[in-house]
C-alpha cells in the first residue's frame, strides 16, 4: 500500500490517458496525496469515470475530460478546461497518453510513423505549451512526461515508438531549460515493463524473460510510476528539472554482454 502523506495537498493536476493502466495508477496516487485530478480520456469514458468515482468516493476531487490529443487545438482546450475546473489553477501536468503499435521498419508507412509521433510526441508539445501558459500566471508548476526505457534501449518492431519516446525525453530537457525561469519544472519518467490485465497470458515468453532479467524479480506496477510522478510534482523535487527518472526495477543496469 502507498504511504499517504499529503505531498500534493492543494495542487490541481491533469493526467492524460488516465482511464486505465499507468494513467490510472498516476491519477489515483495524485489524489491519495491530496491533489484534485482532471482525468483525461479519449475513448475510455467509462473507465475514466470509474477512476474519478474512486477518487471522489474517498473524499477527493476529480473530473473527467475528453479530448483527441492528436489535435493541437483539442490539447489546448483540454488544458484550459482543466484549469477552469481548478478555478484558474493548474499546478501539475502528467503527459501519459500514448500508443505503442508494432510494425517492421521495412513495412512501415509514413502515415503509420506520423500517427505514433503525433500521439506520443506532438501531443506532449501541445499540452505542455498550453499548460506552461497557465502555470506562468500562477507562479510555476511541474510537467512530467511518461517516456520509456525504450528511449535508450530499442526493441524490434518499435522503431516509431522508440524514436518518439527518445524525442519526449529531449523535449523535457529543452522545456526545462526554457520554462525554468518561469518556475516551471519539466521531467520525464521512463518505465520498464508494467503489468496489466492479460499481459502474462498474451506474452508469456516476454514476461518470463523480463522476470529473469530484472534484479528486483518482478514487473512494475502502475502505482510504481504513480509514486515517481508524485515525487516529481512535489516540493521534494523542487530543484529537479530536465531529468529522466528511470523506473524499471533495475533492468537497465543489467549487462548486455
Amino acid at each position: 500500500m502507498p504511504v499517504v502523506s499529503g505531498l500534493l495537498a492543494g495542487q490541481v493536476a491533469l493526467v492524460t490517458g488516465a482511464g486505465g493502466g499507468i494513467g490510472r495508477g498516476i491519477a489515483l496516487r495524485f489524489a491519495e496525496e491530496g491533489a484534485a485530478v482532471a482525468v483525461h480520456c479519449r475513448t475510455s469514458v467509462e473507465a475514466a469515470r470509474e477512476v474519478a468515482a474512486r477518487i471522489c468516493g474517498t473524499g477527493g476531487r476529480a473530473v473527467v475530460l475528453r479530448a483527441e490529443l492528436t489535435d493541437e487545438d483539442a490539447c489546448r482546450r483540454l488544458v484550459l478546461e482543466a484549469a477552469e475546473w481548478g478555478e484558474g489553477r493548474l499546478t501539475a501536468l502528467v503527459n501519459n497518453a500514448g500508443v505503442q503499435p508494432t510494425r517492421e521498419l521495412d513495412a512501415m508507412t509514413a502515415a503509420e510513423w506520423r500517427a505514433v509521433v503525433d500521439a506520443n510526441l506532438s501531443s506532449v508539445f501541445a499540452c505542455t505549451q498550453a499548460a506552461a501558459g497557465v502555470m506562468r500566471e500562477i507562479g510555476g508548476g511541474s510537467v512530467t512526461h511518461i517516456a520509456s526505457i525504450e528511449a535508450t534501449h530499442p526493441a524490434p518492431l518499435h522503431a516509431h515508438y522508440c524514436a518518439s519516446k527518445a524525442a519526449v525525453v529531449m523535449h523535457a530537457r529543452s522545456a526545462a531549460l526554457e520554462y525554468g525561469p518561469h518556475g516551471i519544472r519539466v521531467n520525464t519518467v521512463s518505465p520498464g515493463l508494467i503489468t496489466r490485465d492479460g499481459l502474462a497470458e498474451a506474452w508469456p515468453e516476454g514476461v518470463r524473460r523480463w522476470e529473469r532479467a530484472v534484479p528486483t524479480g518482478r514487473l512494475g506496477r502502475p502505482e510504481d510510476i504513480g509514486d515517481a510522478c508524485v515525487f516529481l510534482a512535489s516540493p521534494l523535487a523542487s530543484w529537479i528539472t530536465g531529468h529522466d527518472l528511470v523506473v524499471d526495477g533495475g533492468v537497465s543496469a543489467r549487462p548486455t554482454w
